[in-house]
């Protein structure tokens, strides 16, 4: 395989690689959120989630529209949200089976 597109997977995997952009990514799931909506949500600063916003478009995993003075902003791909989802499921499962080992030890 072209070891290029592990890169490009690789840079893809460092946008998501912040607890802020992971939460966007999970607001942006179902709906895409104009930028106010995701900074009330986020409880992040303004200039704090503009900046997480950029690149995570730089990386191509958002996508943003402007509609007057408003910003919206969804994903680029649904398959990105299952992803993080499949992430969150197999953190859980992972955390489930430590709690089961501690039991019974």
């Amino acid at each position: 395989m072209n070891k290029r597109i592990f890169e490009l997977q690789a840079d893809v995997c460092k946008a998501l690689a912040h607890p802020i952009r992971m939460e966007i990514i999970h607001l942006l799931r179902e709906e895409e959120l104009c930028f106010a909506k995701i900074l009330e949500a986020t409880g992040s600063l303004k200039s704090n989630l503009s900046q997480h916003l950029k690149i995570m478009v730089e990386k191509g995993v958002l996508k943003v529209r402007r509609d007057g003075q408003c910003r919206y902003y969804s994903l680029i791909s649904k398959k990105v949200g299952q992803a993080c989802q499949l992430m969150h499921e197999v953190l859980f499962q992972n955390i489930q089976e430590q709690q089961e080992l501690l039991k019974n030890s």
